[in-house]
């Protein structure tokens, strides 16, 4: 979700197409759409292959894969934010 828009973004300014970037990722085009429009979670490996051929910073990309994650696991509670908030008192 997050990831997906920043890295089609990126692709898109480098000028290089799905294919391109699937190819090196060692996975289909159709997959890698998937990465993109949301529908498909990268692997933490694919987000930091993706962060070297798309020579952006590898940490802007593993912040929004892994922040689509939470989101997804707590976007429909109550006590999401409540839940985020003793997280982020217990994170370094």
């Amino acid at each position: 979700m997050f990831l997906g828009k920043r890295i089609k973004e990126l692709r898109e300014e480098k000028g290089l197409l799905q294919r391109q970037l699937a190819a090196e990722l060692e996975i289909d085009s159709p997959l890698y759409s998937k990465i993109e429009r949301g529908e498909r979670k990268a692997k933490r490996e694919q987000v930091l292959k993706l962060a070297n051929m798309l020579e952006t910073d590898k940490d802007e990309l593993l912040t929004l894969w892994l922040a689509g994650q939470v989101y997804e696991l707590v976007k429909d509670e109550d006590v999401a934010k409540a839940a985020m908030d003793f997280v982020k008192t217990r994170i370094r």
